[in-house]
């Protein structure tokens, strides 16, 4: 048997051909993009790839080796894709995307709806983000809202899509998914919950809590130490307030922000009661123009991978090729179309950069139903 040090020998010869084989295969595939780009044909051929797929692996023996070479000439017919999409980017055949750059967002003369009432989370981060002469009104439901910008009778929404504690609003990536409504910017909110009651009111007096579901999910421990006060949710946390003030019944609290107390006119009973000291949530600013600040950082989009294996693991590669920082995923399942999958992904980018676009060209070749969801 040859010793360890003989077979690597052997295998640096064989890598020093391969390397020269494959520089050969990428001018090779140079030329190929130089003549799609001159006489305008798609880069992507599915039926092509599955052809060479099958012929190749029908040139090597035992099922390893046609599946390891299979995986080989993926990741091979991938980097020539890739190629070909710079290629493609660079002669101006993907040109500006449908997106208008802005200096900066009107906020001044902007109608902004919100989803809650007077003192929602929603409410402070809209404030916090446009200021507290804001233009504003507020409307029951994440839909009521989207519909609110779509139809005009509003500039921007500002709406919750992430919790640090409690995850995604999953609502609020379905109702992107459906309204041609476009994200513009972002704000994170601290949330600091505490227990507010009438004025004078004592923590001895306190029978029943009221809030949404999240919030006495996310102030667990405070009150398990509670453990006689009924738990009764609500619509959210600013609703809680206000029936607290309207049926001024002392032996009833709210879990909501010291902000919401304040709008009504109750007294902290108890503060920062949250089991995550650090909990907050992120709010989107969505409007119905494509546009994004000059300054933007961030991508979002979605779109659809076919139902095989692999599928999404090829599709991800686009964001390694181009050095782009994909920041995070979600999954909704695909109505009507059982065990089928949309996903969400942000990444670090502008629109103007050419890595973005190099990315954006192969995600819409190699997709199905892409959608910018915007720049921020």
């Amino acid at each position: 048997m040859a010793a360890l040090e003989e077979l690597r020998v052997q295998l640096d010869e064989i890598d020093d051909q391969i390397t020269e084989l494959f520089q050969r295969r990428m001018e090779v595939c140079k030329e190929v993009g130089e003549y799609k780009v001159k006489n305008g044909r798609k880069v992507f051929d599915r039926q092509r790839e599955n052809e060479k797929l099958a012929d190749v692996a029908s040139k090597v023996e035992g099922d390893f080796n046609k599946k390891g070479i299979q995986e080989l000439y993926q990741q091979l017919m991938s980097m020539s894709r890739k190629l070909q999409y710079k290629q493609l980017v660079e002669a101006g055949a993907l040109g500006r995307l449908p997106f208008i750059r802005v200096d900066e967002l009107d906020k001044k003369n902007a109608r902004v709806v919100f989803q809650g009432t007077e003192g929602a989370y929603g409410q402070a981060a809209m404030k916090q983000y446009f200021g507290e002469d804001v233009n504003s009104f507020h409307v029951n439901t994440f839909r009521e809202a989207m519909e609110a910008i779509e139809e005009g009778s509003a500039d921007y929404a500002v709406l919750p899509i992430e919790n640090s504690s409690a995850g995604p609003v999953n609502e609020m990536y379905d109702l992107l998914d459906e309204f041609e409504n476009y994200i513009v910017a972002e704000t994170i909110l601290p949330i600091v919950n505490t227990l507010s009651g009438l004025p004078g009111t004592d923590l001895s007096e306190v029978k029943r809590v009221y809030s949404k579901a999240e919030a006495l999910m996310q102030t667990t421990r405070f009150l398990d130490a509670h453990g006689d006060w009924q738990r009764i949710s609500v619509g959210n946390t600013a609703i809680a307030a206000k029936k607290v003030l309207e049926e001024q019944d002392r032996s009833q609290a709210a879990v909501c922000s010291a902000y919401a107390a304040k709008v009504y006119g109750l007294s902290v009973l108890a503060d920062q009661i949250n089991d995550d000291p650090d909990n907050s949530t992120r709010f989107i600013v969505v409007t119905n123009q494509k546009i994004f600040l000059k300054n933007a950082s961030k991508m979002s989009i979605r779109f659809e991978v076919p139902h095989t294996s692999g599928s999404l693991y090829r599709i991800l590669s686009h964001f390694i090729y181009n050095d782009l920082n994909m920041t995070k995923i979600e999954s909704r399942p695909i109505e009507g179309r059982k065990w089928e999958y949309m996903f969400f992904v942000d990444f670090d980018g502008n629109m103007e950069d050419a890595a973005v676009k190099n990315a954006i060209r192969g995600l819409r070749e190699e997709t199905t139903n892409l959608k910018i969801l915007g720049n921020y």
